[in-house]
């Protein structure tokens, strides 16, 4: 590894150089990661049909719900990594790799375990009904049978960022993602498997990555790497990934409680075909957001490493620099959406003169529309949130992401329906996200403060 790519220029090198370097193979990774889901969407409303987009719909509370489990070992031991590397303490950053081996493969078998006892209640719980509940059963199914691969995939490729391997970790989920829609192509439209095609495409590319991963972090001259010793549980380790991860656990949680309530009022209000458009205005939108999670990761190195190394002028420059690159990219994102919602939502279904298909895609366009309304301030949102969860301030970060979610959209999912029909579910979503980010400017304005006025009080976990 050259000086320039090694974690300690991270407290030394040009922020703008730094983030450029960081952000741009973590911004396209993520987008690439979020298109496994547009992909699947388009093969799956192109090839298999209306009913079958409505049933992938239905399987988002319960990827959310596995999703943050993996976010908690993820987000939670890279933030711990970042640090610990910034203090100087290599092989305490390689104990944590060890145990984010462990926690991955415990957490996948137990909630593939679980989740594949209590599959037909949980998707019922979630909003399915006897005509949609067949595609989002045999899709889950499949996607729980691969549940450690994926566990272990988005773990690993956290760890790859942080070790100074960002450029790998990009190239490996383009791989997989590419892979992913290559086998999309052969399982749905070719051999004819339906959605279950599609579940099979996601696990395979994903198995295929990981072991990119593994083959990595075995070589004697990775900067951290699989080592003797490292490979049993170390509970001040375990409990500073939960402690640190638990904010993107909550958001995911809370995500997936608030998608289970929309699901369930978008059914009430406006029939199967409603959920549908929520999934693929969800799947538009989260591309945006996706792309300002890019930022943060590229963000959080940089950050962690210089919180760690207490230099906090570097610290602030290079979390005013993520806002500006978020907001103009969620702005960019809420412009092309407003002005070509149609044409979006094209993408996911063609107009084949059935009720269905029609009807899809009208209610998908004027979601769209409606969930996109605030999406300009939503990037300051993301990047204040993560901020508090980079620096090691889980309990800030676990503020927010509560209370856009629970304290904010589950309320108004109650109140605005019965005065607005269905568009008032689709109206909770962009009130909520206004109320969390003036929330997020106050958390955030308090905290930078406190580094002006007395760096000395900050204390490194």
């Amino acid at each position: 590894m050259s000086v320039q790519d090694s974690p300690l220029s991270l407290g030394t090198d040009s922020l703008g150089k730094l983030l450029f370097r960081y952000a741009m193979p973590a911004i396209i990774a993520q987008v690439a990661a979020s298109l496994y889901n547009i992909v699947d969407s388009i093969f799956v409303g192109q090839g298999v049909g209306p009913l079958a987009i409505t049933g992938l719909a239905l399987t988002m509370p319960m990827m959310n719900l596995t999703a943050a489990f993996g976010a908690m070992v993820g987000a939670g031991s890279a933030a711990l990594t970042s640090i610990r590397l910034g203090q100087g303490n290599k092989p305490a950053a390689e104990n944590i790799l060890g145990n984010v081996v462990l926690l991955n493969v415990v957490l996948g078998v137990v909630l593939m375990v679980f989740g594949l006892y209590y599959l037909d209640d949980l998707l019922y719980f979630f909003g399915a009904s006897e005509q949609t509940i067949p595609y989002a059963r045999e899709y889950m199914r499949i996607i729980l049978y691969g549940n450690v691969i994926t566990h272990m995939f988005h773990g690993l490729n956290c760890m790859l960022r942080v070790a100074g391997y960002p450029n790998k970790a990009m190239v490996i989920t383009i791989i997989s993602v590419a892979l992913n829609a290559v086998l999309d192509a052969v399982f749905i439209l070719w051999l004819k498997w339906g959605i279950a095609g599609s579940a099979w495409a996601t696990v395979i590319s994903q198995l295929v990555s990981l072991a990119i991963q593994l083959a990595h972090f075995s070589r004697p001259d990775s900067f951290l790497r699989f080592r003797s010793g490292i490979f049993k549980f170390r509970w001040d380790i375990v409990k500073g990934i939960i402690g640190v991860g638990m904010a993107p656990f909550m958001i995911q949680s809370c995500a997936c409680v608030v998608v289970i309530l929309v699901n369930t009022k978008l059914r009430e209000y406006g029939g199967d075909l409603s959920i549908g458009a929520y999934g693929i205005a969800n799947r538009v939108a989260f591309l945006f957001t996706m792309v300002v999670m890019g930022l943060t990761q590229g963000m959080q190195p940089i950050v962690g490493y210089n919180y760690g190394a207490r230099k906090y002028d570097r610290v602030m420059r290079t979390l005013w620099m993520t806002v500006g690159w978020a907001v103009a990219t969620t702005t960019f994102g809420f412009l092309v959406c407003e002005v070509f919602p149609y044409q979006v939502v094209r993408m996911f279904v063609s107009e084949d003169g059935t009720g269905d298909a029609t009807t899809l895609i009208e209610a998908s366009a004027r979601g769209l529309r409606l969930l996109v309304m605030m999406l300009p301030i939503v990037g300051f949102n993301i990047v204040a949130g993560n901020f508090f969860q980079h620096i090691g301030k889980p309990k800030r970060a676990i503020i927010l992401s509560v209370s856009r979610q629970l304290l904010f959209i589950v309320p108004l999912l109650f109140v605005l329906p019965p005065v607005f029909d269905v568009d008032g579910v689709w109206y909770a979503i962009p009130i909520a996200d206004f109320a969390s980010t003036v929330l997020a400017a106050v958390l955030l304005w308090l905290q930078l403060r406190k580094l002006k006025q007395n760096p000395s009080s900050e204390r490194s976990i």
